[in-house]
């Protein structure tokens, strides 16, 4: 028997009873029960597999259509409490608790007794992986009473079975399990169940000859007939990989499906017939490496394969400075997803987390989400701080980022800045302000002097945009204290101009007529030394937040850059 700490997986294979909507079903696994579940940093990965030997996909309680896998480098955490906390209330929602009593479940754990990986073989988990497909065969039984019986069946599949099965065309790996130690554990009465999973390529020799001379030689007719019994054999596609960050809205363009809430605050779902904005909306968060929770919204276009923009803000603000443009953009590109985030020092940061925080943290923060969504590629547009931070992704991750424009920002700062920063917190410091947990804030001083500096005086003259002025200063002046005296250290010093030069992507500048001296300074450090060629469009009539003052421009200004 496998001891606690051999590697396993968990295997759960799912039929929607009568009644349920598939995009309901599909909403809840991908946007809250997978997700959920990745989030754990000892769950390696999470798919999902649709059944392919059903006549008209019409599975049953018996042969159900839907499958998942999970593997776990020890299964004794599916014991331990920060796995148990998914499977109750609160972190496990009502709205789970009544949709799994509308589906028949089976949920196994098996350990792992061997695998065989062959040349062609593609780690799915990796986000270059992605829309890759993948056949999996599933082959389960018992053992027939006798002794010598598992003895037997090891040594056919690593002497022929296997062997024979690695000339098929399209054969990536084969793995075999036994049920678990910790389902034997709970149920001393049961009986072994041994699992094998075979993965092949789209196009593969299955039932070629390779294939027929690998499952009819005589020593398989003798494991058939001598050592197990009550065979079943499923295939399947595959349909979804799991990431750490909920993406799903093509399942929330349905009327079917239902606004959505983690009571424990992980994430919000809107489908598109009952948001405001009346398109697909997600709103979660994701968990850095070093522990900082990046709160995300996604929305736009319900397409998997939409190309993503990604919106890295200022500092001290929230998302929301953002509302008005992405209005104003996903008219003018449809076919764009939308993911913004607050970057970290929003919040508290975690004492464990990376210190300083630098340019380049921030920068890995956005590759970090950019991993959770699954996505490969994705175009940036950042302001401010959030404008170094795309400048500085596209250059440390040019694979990755295929086009950005940098806002209001600059390629580098002086040491002299940490001076006028430590002012700043001093200030908020001084003035005591906490919210109601008690918690320390930046407070009305500071958050009405930078606002001010922000936006141009016209602004605070016009009646329809000096309420989201206001939004904007209670942004700042709600902004955590300590996560502000953390994150302000990346704008003490930094210089990326250097690797300017070499790069050969695509990207672009923007900035407001009214931002001081910017417009001079982004064309000098910026925008000549990136190459020729480099547009810096001005804003006229806004400030240091141009998508605030000029939503409509700037989104026309991004949409054409991008098509």
């Amino acid at each position: 028997m496998a001891s606690k700490s051999t590697p396993g997986i968990l295997y759960v294979t799912m039929q929607p009873k009568p009644g349920l909507p598939d995009a309901q079903f599909h909403d809840w696994y991908q946007n809250e029960h997978g997700p959920n579940r990745l989030r754990l940093p000892f769950c390696n990965n999470g798919f999902r597999y649709r059944a392919t030997d059903l006549e008209k996909q019409n599975g049953s309680k018996e042969k159900p259509e839907w499958m998942a896998i999970y593997d776990f480098d020890e299964l004794e955490w599916l014991t331990r409490e920060p796995y148990q906390k998914l499977r109750s209330a609160p972190v496990q929602t009502q709205r789970e608790r009544d949709t799994m009593k509308q589906i028949f479940v089976d949920r196994k754990s098996y350990d792992l007794l061997g695998e065989w990986v062959g040349s062609d073989f593609k780690d799915l988990q990796k986000v270059e992986s992605e829309g890759e497909k993948n056949v999996m065969v599933a082959v389960s039984f018992m053992l027939q009473e006798g002794e010598g019986k598992e003895e037997e069946l090891k040594k056919w599949y690593e002497e022929e079975h296997v062997p024979l099965l690695k000339k098929v065309p399209g054969w990536r790996r084969t793995r075999r399990f036994v049920t678990s130690y910790l389902d034997i554990q709970a149920n001393s009465n049961l009986q072994k169940e041994f699992l094998a999973l075979h993965e092949y390529a789209p196009q593969n020799g299955l039932g070629g000859a390779e294939f027929t001379a690998a499952t009819t030689t005589e020593w398989c007719d003798r494991i058939y007939k001598d050592v197990i019994k009550d065979r079943k054999r499923r295939t399947y596609d595959l349909y979804y990989t799991f990431g750490a960050a909920q993406r799903d809205l093509a399942s929330l363009s349905s009327s079917d499906t239902v606004p959505a809430e983690s009571e424990y605050g992980l994430f919000k779902t809107y489908p598109a017939h009952s948001s405001p904005e009346k398109r697909a909306i997600i709103e979660s968060k994701i968990t850095t490496p070093d522990g900082v929770n990046l709160s995300y919204r996604l929305e736009g276009s319900t397409n998997p394969d939409a190309p993503l923009l990604v919106l890295s803000n200022s500092i001290l603000v929230d998302y929301g400075i953002w509302d008005d443009f992405v209005e104003n953009f996903i008219k003018l590109a449809p076919q764009y997803r939308v993911l913004r985030y607050n970057t970290r020092g929003r919040s508290k940061l975690p004492k464990d987390s990376i210190s300083p925080v630098t340019v380049d943290v921030l920068a890995d923060d956005v590759i970090t989400l950019l991993d959770a969504l699954r996505a490969k590629t994705a175009s940036i547009v950042g302001v401010s701080l959030g404008g170094a931070t795309a400048l500085n992704v596209a250059l440390q991750y040019p694979g990755r980022i295929t086009s950005f424009i940098g806002c209001d920002t600059n390629a580098f700062a002086p040491p002299t800045n940490a001076k006028a920063w430590n002012e700043r917190v001093e200030m908020a410091e001084t003035e005591g302000l906490t919210n109601a947990e008690g918690e320390p804030i930046v407070g009305e001083e500071l958050a009405e002097i930078t606002t001010r500096r922000w936006f141009v005086k016209e602004s605070y003259e016009d009646k329809e945009l000096a309420p989201k002025l206001e939004r904007v200063k209670q942004f700042v002046k709600t902004n955590s204290l300590p996560g502000f005296r953390d994150s302000v250290r990346a704008l003490h010093g930094y210089d990326i101009r250097s690797a300017m030069s070499s790069y050969a992507g695509k990207g672009a500048f923007l900035v407001g007529s009214g931002d001081g001296v910017l417009p001079k300074t982004m064309k000098e450090n910026m925008a000549d030394k990136l190459g020729s060629g480099v547009e810096l469009k001005t804003i006229d009539g806004a400030g240091h937040l141009p998508m605030v003052e000029k939503p409509e421009e700037v989104a026309k200004f991004v949409a054409g850059f991008l098509q």
